[in-house]
């Protein structure tokens, strides 16, 4: 019987990506020359060997699944849900603690949301998976950095019209009170929110993956925590914890700036989970 095979495209977004002038896309809407606003290095050259690798795998992919960082100015992740205790400003790239919000160092700008917030970051740093980072305005709704690389966008076009199939599209982060690394659920889910809840629909279709290849941006964050939660929440799914079906492009993902570390030991956790990790240029369907 023959095998199936899915790719699963994380974040691979323009804000992301580190694109030389000559790929700017232009922006209509503002007098200002659009910028990614969170870079990744080497994400750009990590989304053209994507491309070049989906394009002569296309005919063996059965099924390609991208997930959309999408997300709001107001957003318990960028400076404007934020301000300092004396009311100044908040930096893109600060951590802020639950500790730091009790003694009044940060603060919601919205005085109604200080409780909530509060329990949302006592709930995040007992998983010990991530503490909360103010990042810049990115991916926003409707913007240019909410859209895809060129050269991804154009290979996934031509599988569709080769294979006769549409790209699943899978939104993500869109709730403003929680952050949503992975495409299967937010760090911390909102009760009331289903889309921020376990997306078992997402799992049920990659399941029936027999090679599931990922890859994407960015390999310390959202790579990361959507393969983890792949890997909790798939053995049941498979029927055995069998991760060799899964597949990392360790050459289409790259770790934001300070991250690096972070992206090595998810790395090296998954191959010793079995996870097979290896380059688009030595891994072949």
């Amino acid at each position: 019987m023959r095998q199936r095979t899915q790719l699963l495209i994380i974040d691979p977004q323009n804000d992301f990506c580190d694109l030389p002038p000559a790929w700017l896309p232009s922006n209509a809407a503002s007098p200002a020359p659009y910028a990614p606003s969170l870079p990744v290095a080497g994400a750009h050259a990590d989304m053209r060997r994507l491309a070049q690798w989906l394009l002569q795998h296309a005919s063996q992919l059965d099924g390609i699944t991208v997930t959309l960082d999408s997300h709001q100015a107001y957003d318990i992740a960028h400076p404007a849900f934020w301000q300092q205790g004396d009311g100044s400003p908040v930096q893109p790239f600060t951590a802020i603690t639950a500790a730091q919000l009790r003694e009044g160092s940060f603060r919601p700008r919205n005085p109604d949301e200080l409780a909530r917030t509060l329990a949302y970051l006592n709930a995040l740093e007992a998983q010990g998976r991530y503490t909360l980072m103010v990042w810049p305005l990115h991916c926003e709704i409707g913007s240019i950095g909410h859209g895809v690389h060129a050269d991804i966008l154009t290979a996934c076009r031509q599988w569709q019209s080769q294979r006769q199939r549409a790209v699943r599209h899978v939104f993500k982060g869109m709730n403003p009170l929680t952050e949503h690394y992975s495409a299967i659920c937010a760090e911390v889910p909102d009760a009331q929110d289903p889309e921020t809840q376990l997306n078992t629909a997402l799992l049920q279709q990659l399941a029936q993956a027999d090679t599931l290849v990922i890859a994407g941006e960015a390999g310390s964050h959202c790579v990361r925590a959507t393969t983890e939660h792949i890997v909790q929440h798939m053995a049941p799914l498979w029927g055995a914890e069998d991760f060799s079906r899964i597949v990392l492009l360790t050459d289409c993902m790259s770790p934001v700036a300070g991250f690096e570390a972070a992206q090595d030991t998810f790395l090296q956790q998954m191959r010793a989970l079995g996870v097979r990790c290896c380059t688009s240029t030595a891994f072949s369907l």
